[in-house]
């Protein structure tokens, strides 16, 4: 997998693009303008290792508490501004890292600029946020639907406005609640423009719906080689979406950090209660900085052979289990106090 070669913009303490690391984003679900609400879900979120966090800025009030908010967190903070210009100038006055704009709804081209303006001044750059829910008008009746020809001509106008005014830290995310035309539409622009890619479905649904078309979307486009940064979009906690982001770039090779746990399908030769066990394994995983393979088989005929590249794992067999490290056996122990022995094993590791 040959990674499409990106201009690198910085964020804060963060850079996208370039060939740096692949960045996890999320967005806050609290009101911005209780500021306080809002810190104390970031500072979850950068637990979870969140690498960018986007807050909703719809009013004054939301820009204000940009100051106190970027004042008691550690990770980039981007304000997402529709429809208002001057909600952006503010944000950057008070001293966000980025701004995230769908120019479609921002307005006029001098509008724009001001926040073109401000932008240059304070070194920060911005997202240009096109989405099939927010096309405009001329370009829908153009195409007479929304495509991904259309969303990207929305998105290569704007960047056009941008550069007309010399300003090139620019970041590019083109999102649809269609996977395939979210695929299709980030392949062409990956084809037309060198800046770095944001890759997301957008209203990609509930957790479980959500996570499927998020890993087949953007797991597609990265193993092709193209985005700079992602964001799975999910109807709940913004922590899920961090957690999901950073499964996709462990799938992929593309991070080798933290726990990697694997558990196999039951089947007729399952003999223990493999469900509850590999769901407390996970759940007691959690919080665990280990870069390690965890296994929790089901049977001993394949466990161990399948799960040979895991650190430690545990295979099951007649109401008790077997502990091996790198698919070798070295005890076995009771149905009842398996996960508890497992977890020692790790804990020693």
């Amino acid at each position: 997998m040959e990674r499409r070669k990106t201009r690198k913009v910085r964020l804060g303490n963060v850079c996208i693009g370039g060939m740096c690391p692949i960045t996890v984003q999320s967005m806050t679900n609290t009101d911005t303008r209780d500021a306080s609400s809002t810190i104390n879900q970031i500072k979850e979120l950068e637990k979870a290792k969140c690498d960018i966090v986007r807050v909703a800025v719809p009013d004054m009030q939301s820009a204000d508490a940009i100051r106190m908010i970027k004042n008691n967190i550690h990770i980039p903070l981007v304000a997402d501004i529709h429809f208002d210009y001057r909600l952006a100038i503010a944000s950057i006055e008070n001293g966000v890292d980025g701004i995230r704009i769908n120019p479609g709804n921002i307005g006029s081209e001098e509008k724009i600029k001001s926040v073109i303006d401000a932008a240059k001044y304070k070194g920060i750059p911005i997202r240009i946020g096109v989405n099939s829910g927010s096309l405009e008008k001329d370009i829908l009746s153009k195409y007479g639907k929304v495509t991904s020809e259309g969303l990207i001509e929305s998105a290569l106008r704007h960047v056009s406005i941008l550069e007309k005014y010399g300003f090139y830290d620019i970041v590019i995310s083109i999102k649809s609640a269609s996977v395939p035309m979210m695929i299709d539409s980030y392949r062409l622009i990956s084809q037309k423009v060198d800046y770095p890619l944001h890759l997301g479905v957008t209203e990609a649904g509930t957790k479980e719906i959500g996570t499927i078309k998020s890993s087949i979307g953007i797991g597609t486009l990265l193993s092709e080689g193209i985005g700079d940064t992602i964001r799975v979009s999910l109807t709940g906690n913004p922590l899920d979406e961090v957690k999901v982001g950073r499964h996709i770039l462990k799938s992929l090779g593309i991070i080798k950090d933290g726990i990697d746990f694997i558990s196999c399908p039951t089947c007729g030769r399952t003999d223990i209660d493999l469900i509850k066990i590999a769901g407390e394994v996970e759940k007691r995983l959690e919080g665990i900085d280990k870069n390690i393979k965890v296994a929790v088989m089901g049977c001993v005929v394949n466990g161990p052979g399948e799960a040979r590249e895991a650190d430690i794992g545990l295979a099951g067999g007649h109401k008790e289990c077997l502990i091996f490290k790198k698919g070798k056996p070295i005890r076995k122990v009771p149905e009842d106090m398996a996960v508890d022995e497992l977890m020692k094993e790790i804990n020693n590791l």
